[in-house]
């Protein structure tokens, strides 16, 4: 019997190699070790760095975003068809670059903002509420890993929706300043009221005071903070499952090895997630997003009662019938999935470098 042979005393046989002594078991700790730094890399991350990366990112997604996001806003506010948010109809196609100034220069606070409130609020969360770290030495059972999951899944969406919370503050009088920007014609005409972003600011704080700046912190609190909270736990979700595709089929490939992830599968996973993510969430909120841009661009001297959400949605599905809320939602899902593409995988990127050159790190 095989069980003889092995534990046979006395027979000569050379005992066998012990499970930890075997050539498997050994590539398999090496790449336990390995996850295991990645990890302990991970929880090193400070805010500063989450800061920096955070802003690099947002950089480069409103370079990629704006255009889109500007005819979105026309069609949005316009009152013909796609003929009355065309560029030509606005100056011609550098119209379509017109108010990136704001976002762009405040593109790297706002996503600073979100992923290093994002990321403070998860380690809050593995502190205060995980209790502790999970021992990733011992062997769980699979009814522990789906909750485990779960639970992932909810500090993604509670965090998610504290980041929201927090770059509300800050991105309100943005989008404020910007609407009423892009919705301007050219020099000349009787609507063209703001040379630019501090002028648009200056005038308004003037006339209306710092209140003002903030016209439509509702509706952007009902958009921001729901819409993040499901970004990010659509994105670690989708991302987990794209990864596992990339090791079953890595270990398929090389059945003999142990799968050691790559960093272009990891940035191909981030890349993916968050486009879809980011596209998903849109079409959930957009009606919000909707409302938000008519109350940001209605005259600053108008009645509070005639820009509430209800009053604005009313009167919207009242005038034009309710798939006007989703007017501009396929220019917005084409602009979404790049954007949100982009922004993930640089965001990762500039944190390797970040944390691999100790820049703004603990011992820096």
């Amino acid at each position: 019997m095989m069980a003889t042979d092995i534990s046979g005393d006395g027979c000569g046989a050379e005992p066998a190699p012990t499970e930890s002594e075997t050539p498997v078991h050994r590539k398999s700790q090496e790449v336990f070790e390995q996850q295991e730094q990645r990890q302990e890399e991970e929880q090193k991350v400070t805010a500063l760095q989450d800061l920096i990366a955070g802003g690099v990112a947002g950089s480069a997604s409103v370079v990629v975003g704006h255009p889109f996001d500007t005819y979105k806003v026309r069609l949005q506010t316009g009152g013909g068809g796609k003929a009355s948010a065309s560029a030509r109809q606005f100056g011609g196609i550098g119209s379509l670059y017109r108010g990136m100034s704001a976002p762009l220069a405040t593109a790297a606070v706002v996503n600073a903002a979100i992923f290093s409130s994002f990321g403070e609020s998860s380690r809050y969360w593995d502190k205060y509420v995980d209790g502790k770290v999970a021992q990733k030495d011992e062997q769980i059972s699979s009814e522990e890993q789906q909750t485990h999951a779960g639970t992932s899944l909810t500090k993604s969406l509670v965090c998610g929706s504290f980041a929201g919370a927090v770059q509300c503050l800050i991105i309100c009088p943005m989008e404020h300043i910007k609407c009423r920007l892009q919705v301007q014609h050219g020099v000349g005409a009787a609507d063209h009221l703001y040379r630019g972003p501090l002028d648009a600011v200056d005038k308004i704080v003037e006339s209306h005071g710092i209140r003002g700046l903030f016209r439509g912190w509702c509706s952007t609190c009902w958009r921001e903070i729901p819409a993040f909270g499901l970004y990010f736990a659509t994105y670690d979700g989708i991302k987990e499952r794209v990864n596992k595709l990339f090791e079953e089929n890595g270990r398929q490939a090389n059945s003999d090895e142990e799968y050691i992830p790559h960093h272009s599968h990891t940035w191909a996973a981030s890349a993916f997630a968050g486009g879809v993510s980011g596209a998903f969430t849109w079409a959930i909120i957009y009606p919000i997003d909707v409302i938000k841009s008519r109350v940001q661009t209605a005259p600053l001297d108008c009645p509070r009662s005639d820009i509430t959400m209800w009053n604005v949605g009313r009167k919207i599905v009242k005038d034009h019938g309710w798939r006007y809320m989703f007017r501009g939602l396929g220019v917005t899902l084409t602009r979404a999935f790049p954007v949100n593409g982009i922004i993930f995988p640089v965001y990762e990127f500039t944190l390797m470098k970040l944390t691999g050159e100790d820049i703004g790190g603990v011992s820096s």
